[in-house]
């Protein structure tokens, strides 16, 4: 069964979804599966691809931009670009895209953004509808 995860940020801003996915993406990549990580548009691509290059001075997070290195256990990519693999789906954007439903996990990180709560209520209800094994995790406390 495909189990879609909801990880609630305290704070209100991009940065910290961003580094928060680096360190999810560590935790991933140390399970042996592949990651998509879509994000709104090619500069948002481009920012995050800097990011995960500079994480961390003692670690390495392997990625690539979708279309630059097929075999990259993280890929980036924007529009209706997708990776071969259907293993995990992290969802920087807002709107969910139904080919998302096709993979095994689908990670949503929520920032306190007004529009990006909105448009996760409806992702966790597009999931829930779709008989994924739901899973919350509130960081805010």
């Amino acid at each position: 069964m495909s189990r879609a995860d909801f990880y609630i940020l305290a704070a209100p801003d991009e940065d910290s979804r961003q580094h928060f996915l680096c360190r999810l993406s560590e935790k991933i990549l140390a399970m042996g599966l592949k990651v998509f990580v879509r994000v709104p548009d090619e500069t948002g691509a481009a920012r995050l691809d800097e990011r995960l290059w500079s994480w961390r001075p003692d670690s390495f997070v392997p990625h690539a931009l979708m279309g630059q290195t097929p075999e990259a256990p993280i890929t980036i990519g924007w529009g209706d670009a997708l990776p071969e693999h259907r293993e995990v789906f992290v969802n920087l954007g807002l709107n969910l895209p139904a080919e998302a439903l096709d993979f095994q996990r689908i990670v949503e990180i929520v920032v306190q953004q007004q529009d990006l709560l909105d448009a996760s209520r409806h992702n966790w209800r597009l999931c829930q509808q779709h008989g994924l094994e739901m899973h919350r995790t509130d960081m805010r406390g």
